[in-house]
């Protein structure tokens, strides 16, 4: 509704600027916009803000998440579901992007920290996918060679080949490639809700991927990352999205301007000197 009733209005705001006389010679109609101030939606944005949780709740779920692995009955899917839910907290990664990660992607030999190259970023309408690379801050290096070098090889033989699923399947392989089948987005949900149910019952239902990629954005932000970096990290295209993930307390501000404040005087001082 709110995407039809900004077409209209756009279309109509270009017939009232550019062919509204025109219109009008020809017909003795006069165009007005029809989407008016009391039609046109307010907020493109009808669902609930995605407010994450507290730094420390998130700190200590994965703690006691990463505590649990080796008692965990079945290791290896515990391990991946862990290891997909980083990928979400720590940089920001969409679960299709996540599970459609494969070996070759985890480039450890490109930048400082290595690079995760998303091949399968969510693009414009129509433009189809849209790639970038990763760098594996925010300890995400350290997490993925752990799971390379720890747990990945434990799926299945093809972990040496570059076409294989980073985040496989406990499935059978595929019996047409021999390699491991991909975990599906719907499997990687289920690891994070059953976390979250054990160690985070608080926000049990409301801990989604997507709100761990906003916990990510809102994380970064308050540790000092510049906005438009957290932009190219998330792989958006407009910074007015990459506002909306970031989060803060209402005492990040004041410390900000505090900040500012005393930047400014510090100038001034020494300008006057």
């Amino acid at each position: 509704m709110a995407g039809k009733a900004i077409t209209l209005g756009q279309f109509f705001d270009f017939l009232t600027v550019r062919h509204q006389g025109d219109i009008h010679a020809l017909t003795g109609h006069v165009v007005e916009q029809v989407i008016d101030e009391f039609n046109r939606p307010a907020s493109t944005d009808f669902g609930a803000a995605r407010v994450p949780p507290a730094e420390e709740e998130v700190v200590l779920l994965f703690e006691r998440w990463g505590q649990w692995l080796p008692d965990a009955r079945k290791f290896l899917t515990a391990a991946r579901d862990y290891m997909a839910a980083s990928l979400w907290r720590r940089l920001g990664l969409r679960i299709h992007e996540s599970y459609m990660l494969d070996i070759r992607d985890w480039r450890r030999d490109l930048g400082e920290y290595g690079n995760v190259h998303v091949r399968f970023g969510k693009g414009s309408l129509g433009r189809g996918y849209k790639t970038r690379l990763v760098p594996a801050i925010n300890s995400a290096r350290d997490l993925l060679d752990w799971w390379m070098v720890d747990a990945r090889h434990q799926f299945g033989d093809d972990y040496t080949n570059p076409d294989a699923p980073l985040l496989p399947s406990e499935r059978l392989p595929d019996p047409d490639t021999g390699l491991c089948r991909r975990a599906g987005d719907q499997v990687l949900r289920d690891g994070l809700t059953r976390a979250v149910g054990l160690w985070l019952p608080a926000w049990s239902g409301r801990l989604t991927p997507h709100v761990l990629r906003h916990f990510c954005a809102s994380s970064l932000y308050r540790r000092g990352m510049d906005i438009k970096a957290i932009q190219e990290l998330l792989g958006h295209s407009w910074l007015s999205t990459t506002t909306r993930y970031v989060h803060v307390p209402a005492e990040h501000v004041e410390h900000a301007w505090t900040a500012t404040n005393a930047r400014t005087a510090i100038r001034l001082g020494l300008t006057a000197g």
